[in-house]
């Protein structure tokens, strides 16, 4: 059998590299002009590489006793590495993945395409647009993952946005976002009071090192309209190879302080990482 080899192709949004993983046999590397996107492992979909993408994985088994399927809406596709997880650890769960750029979206189903059955739509589109003409109460999660390459876009992290996602979601449904940022964290502070203007329960998954201002990261943001089992995200979050804090409560209270929900007159995109916060070794 022939070695896989690296495919790049420029898609509408920039350059989409695909590089095997040397140490597993079909497990590929995606980067848009050069910042990491998604890991896959075509033959072990539950494997999720990333920090961030096992611990939103994490949230994604709480949410639910295990194995029920869900409805769930992924705002942004890279490599479809989260709505494979689902697929492969909820059978039956029905997905939408909203993707911008449709030249990612082939390049993906053409070198690592889904597997027979897995229930996800895919769609080329806007995910603020797709978001807006979704039909009320028709999602359990909502996942916000988002990367115009390195930034998330700022149309997507404002008050407005956040209550479109509110609305899709069903009464018990739950917000998750992939958010970067770095002390003062003003982006993260920000985007927890916009959350809070729609959601009673938040909870800050991170790195211990990113929320003590040590470095550039990232940091996940769940949300609901109930409680989230936070025991069981500890536990999750503590056990893991790459350990993570989670707050809740008082806790994430006091890390958004004073910090004002974003409008769309003044939302602005994520900030950009420093060279090498995400680069690849």
């Amino acid at each position: 059998m022939s070695e896989p080899i690296p495919v790049t192709r420029t898609t509408d949004h920039g350059t989409a590299k695909l590089m095997p993983d040397v140490d597993r046999r079909r497990a590929w590397l995606l980067t848009v002009d050069g910042a990491p996107q998604s890991y896959v492992d075509l033959d072990e979909p539950e494997h999720l590489e990333f920090e961030y993408a096992r611990r939103l994985g994490h949230v994604l088994d709480t949410v639910a006793e295990p194995g029920r399927p869900l409805d769930v809406v992924h705002l942004g596709g890279g490599a479809l590495t989260l709505p494979r997880y689902v697929a492969a650890t909820r059978p039956g769960s029905r997905q939408d993945v909203v993707e911008a750029d449709r030249g990612l979206l082939e390049l993906v189903a053409e070198h690592l395409p889904l597997p027979e059955g897995a229930g996800v739509a895919l769609h080329a589109a806007d995910a603020r647009a797709w978001l807006e003409a979704a039909p009320d109460d028709c999602a359990d999660v909502l996942v916000a993952d988002v990367f115009g390459g390195s930034r998330i876009p700022a149309h997507l992290t404002t008050v407005d946005c956040i209550r479109q996602a509110a609305r899709v979601l069903r009464a018990d449904g739950v917000y998750l976002a992939n958010l970067a940022d770095s002390a003062p964290f003003a982006f993260l502070r920000s985007q927890l009071a916009t959350c809070a203007t729609e959601f009673e329960e938040l909870v800050l998954i991170a790195e211990p090192a990113v929320l003590r201002g040590r470095r550039f990261g990232n940091a996940v943001v769940a949300a609901a309209h109930r409680p989230l089992d936070t025991a069981a995200l500890i536990r999750l979050t503590a056990a893991d190879a790459f350990p993570a804090r989670v707050e809740h409560g008082p806790g994430v209270r006091d890390f958004t302080g004073d910090a004002r929900p974003v409008r769309d007159a003044d939302a602005v995109p994520s900030p950009e990482p420093p060279d090498g916060a995400f680069g690849i070794g």
